[in-house]
């Protein structure tokens, strides 16, 4: 596992900022690209020099990339907007859906050991609601990608400091936490789950070796992450 490249899209945002973070701190990585809009500032102690930020138009993420740079490569995608942040369903389509798809296909070709990406709870291309059902679509052509090895993480509430408030997600995260003990069971899957968990499980889940599709709800993240 020593020597291993992380290439990472979506860093900009609450799981990315942290998968980063914790790759930084991973002895078996010894370079990470993060694929970027516009470079970061990121404290890296104990990773001094492993990390490259490379500046590209994600339109473009095909002709940005060299597929043999994702050779044995650990693929993490974490990409994803709101609608209101896009300012259309069309624009959130193509951050959601189009980017992710790109980064596969240049992941395939590029014969990647793994690749991970953060979906929804819910998400089902014939789902009722717009957001799931982009999620789906987007498993459903992965599916049906040549990957070696396929992680759809699914998680519930995502908890953590995004930098901005989000009245819905503040209130959702006060309840959840308050009724989280009582979420046993098959109701698991429903308790709210930090970000940090969701990064460590991605990690976790590219180190695993696993071949085929892995499909990882909150509970099943939250365990091997050893949460």
């Amino acid at each position: 596992m020593k020597g291993r490249t992380a290439i990472v899209a979506g860093g900009s945002g609450l799981v990315g900022k942290e998968l980063i973070k914790q790759l930084l701190n991973d002895p078996d990585y010894d370079r990470i690209i993060a694929l970027v809009r516009k470079k970061m500032d990121f404290d890296q102690p104990n990773g001094q020099g492993k990390l490259e930020q490379r500046v590209i138009d994600f339109a473009k993420l095909g002709e940005s990339l060299k597929s043999s740079e994702f050779s044995h490569a650990h693929v993490y995608c974490t990409l994803g907007t709101t609608i209101k942040k896009a300012g259309s369903k069309q624009q959130f389509r193509r951050v959601d859906r189009d980017y992710p798809l790109m980064l596969a296909e240049v992941a395939s070709k590029g014969q990647a050991d793994s690749f991970a990406i953060v979906t929804a709870m819910g998400a089902d291309r014939t789902s009722s609601f717009f957001y799931n059902q982009v999620k789906g679509e987007v498993e459903d052509k992965l599916r049906g990608m040549r990957l070696r090895s396929l992680h759809l993480l699914r998680p519930s509430l995502i908890l953590g400091n995004r930098g901005e408030f989000r009245l819905g997600e503040k209130l959702g995260g006060i309840v959840s936490r308050a009724i989280a003990p009582l979420m046993t069971g098959r109701l698991r899957k429903y308790r709210p789950i930090h970000a940090r968990t969701i990064a460590t499980g991605l990690i976790r889940a590219a180190k695993s070796g696993k071949t085929g599709v892995q499909v990882l709800s909150s509970d099943r993240i939250a365990s091997i992450a050893g949460r």
